[in-house]
C-alpha cells in the first residue's frame, strides 16, 4: 500500500477553505458537492467531506455515513437534472486505483444509454457551463 499521510494543500482542501472557488451545488455540516471541472459526462457533481482524510481507507467512520447519504441526494438531484438514465458513483484510493487528489472525495456522473463517458483528464469544461449546471442541480435538490 502507497499510505502517505494527508497534506492539506490539495485542491479540495483548498476549495473547503475559500482559497479556490468552485461551483458549490450543496453545502452540509459533513460535506459539500461542487461540479467537476473536467467532466466525464454533463452534470459530473463530487461530493467531498469537510474531514481531512486522504481516501476512505484513512477516512474515519463516522464521515462516512453523512457522506454517502450526501452522495445519494446528489445522485438523485444529478438524475433528476439532467434528465439521465442511470448515475455512476465511483470513488478511487490509492495511485493505483486512480486517485490522483489525495482527498477522500466521490464521483457522481449522470449516465445515458450509449454515450460512454470522457476521459477524465484534458481540457477544463467551459466556467459557464459549470455554473448552469450547478444551477440545474441545485434547482433539483430544491424540487426534491
Amino acid at each position: 500500500m502507497n499510505q502517505h499521510a494527508y497534506a492539506d494543500d490539495n485542491i479540495f482542501a483548498r476549495i473547503l477553505r475559500g482559497e479556490i472557488p468552485a461551483h458549490k451545488v450543496l453545502e452540509s455540516d459533513d460535506a459539500i458537492a461542487i461540479m467537476d471541472v473536467m467532466p466525464q459526462a454533463t452534470g459530473h457533481t463530487l461530493v467531498i467531506p469537510k474531514a481531512a482524510s486522504r481516501n476512505l481507507l484513512d477516512a474515519d467512520p463516522e464521515i462516512l455515513g453523512p457522506v454517502m447519504q450526501t452522495v445519494q441526494q446528489i445522485a438523485k438531484a444529478v438524475k433528476t437534472a439532467f434528465d439521465a438514465d442511470g448515475v455512476t458513483v465511483t470513488q478511487f484510493n490509492e495511485p493505483a486505483a486512480g486517485q490522483s487528489v489525495f482527498h477522500l472525495h466521490v464521483h457522481v456522473i449522470p449516465r445515458f444509454e450509449g454515450v460512454p463517458l470522457k476521459p477524465h483528464t484534458g481540457e477544463m469544461e467551459d466556467d459557464a457551463v459549470l455554473k448552469a449546471n450547478a444551477q440545474r442541480v441545485r434547482d433539483a435538490l430544491a424540487a426534491a
